[in-house]
């Protein structure tokens, strides 16, 4: 059914939205009494407020099969309308921002800001307000800075302007949505940014598709379009509370701190088959003080990179700021993916104070596989690879010599999709690497360190019962993980250290899991039995990003 309005006396008005729905339901009324197809309503059956709209109202009804009408109204608006900016719901206005301390001046008050106050701050500007606490700030301050200076074009896309006509339409659930929308917003504030939230937002956009009532408003230039479409609100309703009640309860479970970010997922214990006394790992709480100054020490880090190149690319990741705050003596790197033609241009931008490094590059396969070792300390000696050929064509192993011990940084070889490398691994690699690693200490203490992709307890991995036959997970790779390194007198200093913490070292890109904390452990430092002992702290960083792998770190008493 077509329903025209006359446009020749609607100068200087604007449309009640609720003559509108009120129009609606008269002609749902005729549509109920069988009256034609084709209906014209003169405009004198329209009220009007002062404005200036100009052009005809088209309104389309729909028929669907279960006799359920969809209304439509497209209005032409004129080249100058007034809008009645008494509608907050769908304008923000920038004098109102700038009054309310959104788009303030002052960058010392926005960096001091919490990351519940800055979602808080993006959600009003109608910005997303997901992510990185450092992404969100970023976000409030190019949105400042583009409004000082004109506004960019994305950031007026997801704004509404003030030359943007507003239309609202109420209808009789209008109560029931802004009490859902209200708890909503108070339910994001407690909650963090991690995938059950994620899902849950998912949940509740589909569940309200399908609710009984819904409005549903976009402008396309100077074309409003406004629909109303009957749906199961009642539905929605209940979905919406289920889900914030399943939200509650997680929360309650785990513990969540209401101004907890997603930076900080680490903290809470994700594992499908969690042990009585477990706890999530959280380094702000569980590393020792600082060691003393005066104390003889050496700090190592290792990292699983996944691409050094792509990493110094980043604009997020600063090198320096990380050498800073850790003060490392000696950083391992792991999966470099360079070649051999790469390693001097790296070498020139190395940090100011690093100029030993030593760098092995895969060459049966290139831009694959790598490791290295930069270190402050010049070391006795250095030696690449087992020794063996068959081992030693992708760059998997760097050995240096220091005054006290050995230090090894390797990647072991993944066992790969359907577990095609599984048998050189067990039965090739991992006893070669090891009886190299004896021969080493007959001489002086050995350290290892490096991605070892070996989850080696369930305690090391969040779904055991789901990666019985998952690379890194086998029965065969732990069980050659025991035999042919703890077995031999060689510690995993951090589970000597933390042994009932659930941290984890890898997460997945593919299915998010660093937002989930849905994780493995796959980088270790293992260390010989005789120099065990002297180790002060064994720690992961899991808030460093810019690979699937975080940063972990051993620091030694000499």
């Amino acid at each position: 059914m077509s329903v025209w309005l006359s446009a020749s006396s609607l100068e200087d008005t604007t449309i009640s939205c609720y003559s509108i729905y009120a129009l609606f339901r008269r002609m749902i009324q005729a549509v109920k009494l069988g009256f034609g197809n084709s209906i014209f309503l003169s405009s004198a059956a329209v009220k009007c407020r002062s404005s200036k709209y100009l052009g005809p109202v088209y309104v389309n009804l729909t028929m669907g099969k279960k006799r359920c009408l969809s209304l439509s109204v497209t209005v032409k608006l004129g080249d100058e309308p007034d809008v009645d900016a008494s509608k907050p719901e769908k304008t923000t206005s920038k004098v109102n921002m700038r009054e309310s301390g959104v788009l303030g001046d002052d960058s010392v008050n926005i960096e001091k800001m919490t990351l519940q106050q800055i979602k808080s701050r993006l959600r009003s500007i109608r910005i997303p307000a997901k992510g990185p606490k450092h992404e969100l700030l970023s976000a409030l301050k190019s949105f400042m800075d583009n409004q000082d200076g004109g506004g960019s074009s994305d950031l007026q896309d997801q704004v509404a302007s003030d030359d943007m006509p507003t239309v609202t339409i109420t209808n009789s659930k209008r109560k029931a949505k802004e009490n859902l929308e209200k708890n909503d917003a108070q339910e994001t504030k407690k909650d963090s940014d991690m995938s059950v939230g994620n899902r849950t937002n998912r949940r509740i956009k589909q569940s309200s598709e399908k609710s009984n009532r819904k409005i549903l408003e976009h402008t396309t230039g100077k074309e409003l379009v406004i629909t109303s479409i009957d749906m199961k609100e009642k539905t929605s309703i209940q979905a919406k509370k289920k889900v914030l009640s399943s939200n509650s309860t997680v929360n309650n479970m785990n513990h969540v701190d209401s101004d907890l970010s997603i930076d900080e997922a680490w903290t809470v214990l994700t594992h499908k088959k969690p042990q009585k006394g477990w706890m999530a790992y959280n380094p702000k709480t569980m590393r020792p003080p600082p060691i003393a100054a005066a104390t003889a020490h050496m700090k190592l880090m290792s990292w699983n990179v996944n691409g050094l190149r792509a990493l110094l690319k980043l604009e997020s990741f600063s090198a320096m700021q990380l050498a800073e705050r850790e003060n490392f003596d000696v950083l391992c790197l792991q999966e470099t993916k360079l070649q051999e033609k790469d390693v001097d241009a790296i070498r020139l931008s190395l940090l100011e104070g690093f100029d030993n490094s030593y760098w092995t590059c895969s060459v049966s396969k290139l831009g694959y596989s790598g490791t290295a070792i930069i270190s402050r300390i010049k070391p006795h000696s250095v030696r690449y690879g087992l020794g063996l050929s068959d081992h030693d064509s992708e760059g998997r192993l760097v050995t240096v010599e220091f005054d006290n011990f050995y230090l090894l940084c390797g990647y072991v070889p993944n066992s790969g999709d359907g577990l095609k490398r599984l048998s050189y691994r067990i039965t090739q690699w991992d006893p070669s690497l090891s009886n190299y690693m004896k021969d080493l200490e007959r001489s002086k203490p050995v350290i290892l360190t490096g991605d070892l992709n070996c989850a080696h307890q369930e305690i090391d991995i969040w779904n055991p019962a789901g990666n019985k036959r998952s690379a890194g997970f086998t029965d065969e790779e732990r069980h050659s993980f025991q035999t042919n390194f703890l077995d031999k007198g060689f510690v995993d200093t951090f589970r000597e250290q933390h042994p009932d913490t659930v941290g984890y070292t890898y997460w997945g890109y593919r299915h998010g899991g660093r937002k989930t904390n849905k994780g493995w452990r796959l980088d270790y430092f293992l260390a010989s039995e005789s120099i065990a002992d002297q180790v002060y702290d064994s720690y992961i960083l899991p808030d460093v990003a810019g690979s699937d792998h975080s940063p972990i770190g051993l620091i030694l008493k000499l």
